[in-house]
């Protein structure tokens, strides 16, 4: 009988650990970390900027002769909205802008010698830009070159420049940029033979608010 109940208790035994092995395991599951986001230039923004913008051309010429323009620089500021597109580490987009221009002076002069002086050879007070921008990406920095059509008042023309840009969050970038712009003023005087560009500097500063896809 003693065997009969040892033999009986070894069999269940047994088959107790077989039937727990084949349960499933109840480890907790690993965690699940969430991918950080990849950083993109890409996407629409729109900001402002100021800064500096001084005269280039201290000349014209009228009729042969030639008068000293003021040369004086002063306050620049405005806004801008363009767009980016990020291809690895390049980034290729289209910005325009709008600003106000105060280079001080004033270069007015009596052409026809009847004590009224005539128009103001300076340059505008505002101006626009709509140009191209090509750059490489640094993660969050950017260095680029830009480019393309200038325009104020009646005059048209062409300007160029580059620039950094640091994006410190993802959605709010500051950048520094340097502008070359040219103006050709020649058909605002109808009847002088008038040589005139309109050539200024501008170093600006300015911030960006960018919705990007990230």
């Amino acid at each position: 009988m003693k065997k009969i109940l040892l033999s009986s208790v070894a069999l269940l035994g047994l088959a107790t650990g077989a039937m727990a092995a084949d349960l499933p395991s109840r480890a907790a599951p690993a965690p699940m970390i969430a991918a950080v986001p990849v950083f993109t230039w890409t996407g629409f923004y729109v900001g402002v900027n100021a800064g500096y913008g001084w005269n280039a051309n201290d000349s014209i010429t009228v009729g042969g002769l030639t008068f000293d323009l003021d040369d004086e620089g002063g306050f620049v500021g405005g806004a801008q909205a363009g767009y980016n597109y990020q291809i690895g580490s390049f980034v290729v987009g289209l910005e325009g802008d709008i600003q106000y221009a105060d280079f001080g002076g004033d270069d007015r002069f009596d052409f026809d010698g009847d004590g009224i002086l005539d128009d103001d050879f300076n340059t505008s007070d505002w101006f626009g830009t709509v140009r191209a921008r090509a750059g490489v990406a640094f993660d969050r920095a950017l260095i680029y070159a830009t480019g393309g059509f200038a325009f104020a008042d009646n005059a048209t023309g062409w300007t160029v420049g580059g620039g950094l840009e640091y994006a410190f969050t993802n959605n709010l970038s500051a950048k520094i940029e340097g502008l070359y712009v040219n103006l050709d003023q020649d058909d605002n005087f109808p009847g002088l033979d008038l040589d005139n560009d309109a050539e200024f500097g501008v170093v600006r500063a300015g911030l960006n608010f960018r919705f990007g896809t990230y």
